[in-house]
């Protein structure tokens, strides 16, 4: 006998997980996933900075709009999700001037020094810093996200992979795991496995593509001073930040891979040490721990969030690419009015109101998808 729903949402990470909780309360939603535990993948995996100045103008509408939606609740919970820390963006003159944004200020190579003196001098020539940049909890803001959809009445079921789907009448039939599911509109944030969901699903696939990116935390002998920003390379070869006493290094790679549970290459964090501990005085020794993610993009690089135009009923929420937890909650608002619109019901994404600009930032983009 199968349990019927509203909506299914297809993945635990921080885009299933956003959006069961914008949809709690409003009409009934099972998110399932196929891992043991919620955020396994690349959303365990992540940066944990959230950058307005960080990709196209549509991904930065967005992560203000969430930076808006988190703060909203930030009073009601015991410890904050979001603290300040800065962003600053490093590198020649010309790579920083084409990477930089409207949130992003030039600084002086003096003032950038000063602010990080961890780099040598020669390492770079031009410098911008963004001041409103936020480093994220993001364990904490997955949990909030989690509690949210649980209070609003979510069935959330994990262990549970999706192994057959079907259009059903006017709905759709989901086997997951032991259990069966039917739903008027099933949700693909399968992240790295979103094309594949869809073919499950019958569903022409999209073409996104997962690209590694690892990351490490790691001991120095001189820890960055309080207040240290993110510090990425213009030519997105590297970024770093403080981890505590620790430092987080990235080599910031962009490379194709099927899904999977990524693990680091051989080397990768080698050869990133011997070049950081060229550029700075940190001191970077041995390796705490090391881990790879996935990030889905689309081929324009833009975020996949709509309806299906050839399959009634299947929502793509997928293709957040490196900006997950910084568009999140913005995304999620907006899927969330594109749904309940679908189903008939108030939708305060769709109407006028404080959604209206992100709604209008991808009505040109990504409205529906296929038209």
């Amino acid at each position: 006998m199968s349990a019927n729903y509203d909506v299914v949402i297809v993945g635990g990470g921080i885009a299933g997980l956003s959006l069961a909780s914008a949809l709690a309360g409003k009409c009934s939603v099972a998110l399932v996933e196929a891992e043991q535990s919620l955020g396994y993948h690349t959303s365990a995996r992540s940066a944990r900075q959230l950058i307005p100045s960080y990709g196209p103008p549509v991904v930065q509408e967005l992560t203000m709009r969430t930076l808006e939606l988190i703060g909203i609740r930030e009073g009601t919970r015991p410890e904050p999700v979001l603290s300040p820390r800065r962003f600053m963006l490093i590198g020649d003159e010309e790579s920083v001037r084409q990477q930089a944004s409207g949130f992003m200020q030039p600084i002086s190579h003096a003032e950038a020094l000063k602010i990080c003196p961890a780099l040598t001098p020669e390492s770079f020539s031009a410098a911008g810093l963004d001041s409103g940049s936020f480093a994220c909890n993001a364990s904490l803001l997955l949990e909030d996200h989690r509690e949210w959809a649980v209070e609003g009445g979510v069935d959330i079921i994990t262990g549970a992979r999706v192994h057959s789907a079907q259009r059903l009448g006017s709905g759709w039939e989901l086997g997951a795991g032991q259990e069966g599911l039917q739903t008027s509109v099933v949700v693909n944030a399968a992240g790295a496995w979103a094309d594949e969901f869809a073919v499950l699903s019958g569903v022409e696939k999209l073409g996104l593509q997962p690209y590694r990116r690892t990351a490490a935390i790691v001991d120095v002998e001189h820890p960055l001073p309080h207040g240290c920003p993110m510090v990425a390379a213009a030519d997105e070869s590297f970024y770093f930040r403080p981890d505590g006493a620790q430092v987080l290094i990235s080599p910031s790679e962009h490379v194709p891979s099927g899904p999977e549970d990524a693990r680091p290459h051989p080397g990768d964090i080698e050869a990133l040490i011997a070049r950081l501990n060229a550029l700075t005085t940190m001191g970077i020794g041995s390796v705490r721990r090391a881990w790879t993610g996935l990030r889905t993009e689309a081929a324009d690089g833009l975020p996949v969030v709509g309806f299906d135009a050839e399959a009634p009923g299947f929502f793509w929420l997928a293709g957040q690419g490196g900006y997950g937890f910084q568009t999140s909650s913005g995304i999620a608002e907006l899927a969330a009015g594109l749904i309940l619109a679908g189903q008939g019901a108030a939708a305060g994404a769709a109407a006028d109101g404080p959604a209206s600009r992100t709604a209008e930032a991808l009505a040109a983009t990504r409205w529906s998808i296929r038209r």
